[in-house]
């Protein structure tokens, strides 16, 4: 599902990735733990193709088979769109728009008629308990409904890969415990692969598997 080969990174003379060899299966859950700093989220955003290595012409990145560094800029959008969800630690909710709306957003984008969207949407804010707050705002919902409400928007258009970034480093201990088992159980009925960063040992130790980076490698 996730194949990478020969990734760096530079920043200025920093080397925040160092020849990364990654490989992921078919709705595994891996978790990728290590101190700040250690290359992490840098990983995360490149396997997201929301960033690039710096040897983008000699290291390669594949997802579903897919030889993403080969791909125009306007397919490379459209892959993401539909291959790839996201769970940001910050949930990233326009505070503007109701719950619903957030979630459509990227099947919006993926041009999907509105009631499709809509009707998709309230299937997933019921599968997440969250159907009666459909049309609340961020402002009106709980940190674990929040983030919950940016599962379902990663969930939109039924992407084979979810990336997580921290996804609840800004929960309580019952609301992350939450979220942690959701993973699995979406998982189990969705099919999905998950790569998930993660300080919270819980989460990153129930991970089919657990890597390790350290200095811009994975141990």
């Amino acid at each position: 599902m996730i194949y990478t080969k020969h990734l760096h990174k530079y920043y200025d003379d920093l080397h925040v990735l160092n020849d990364v060899e990654l490989h992921i299966a078919e709705k595994e859950i891996v978790s990728i733990v290590g101190a700040s700093g250690a290359g992490k989220t840098t990983l995360l955003q490149i396997l997201g193709t929301l960033d690039f290595p710096s040897n983008k012409n000699k290291g390669e990145l594949r997802l579903k088979g897919e030889d993403v560094y080969r791909l125009s800029k306007k397919k490379l959008a459209k892959f993401r769109n539909e291959n790839i969800g996201f769970i940001f630690q910050f949930h990233q909710l326009l505070p503007e728009f109701t719950a619903l709306e957030n979630i459509c957003i990227p099947a919006f984008i993926k041009n999907t008629p509105r009631k499709k969207a809509e009707k998709r949407a309230l299937e997933l804010l019921d599968f997440l308990g969250l159907k009666n707050r459909a049309n609340h705002k961020p402002s009106e919902l709980s940190g674990g409904e929040q983030q919950r409400v940016s599962v379902a928007r990663a969930l939109i258009n039924n992407p084979s890969i979810i990336l997580a970034d921290e996804p609840s480093g800004n929960l309580d201990s019952e609301s992350a415990e939450n979220l942690h088992q959701l993973f699995f159980r979406l998982r189990d009925e969705f099919g999905q692969t998950f790569v998930i960063v993660t300080h919270n040992k819980e989460l990153a130790d129930m991970a089919d598997r657990k890597l390790t980076m350290v200095d811009g490698k994975i141990s």
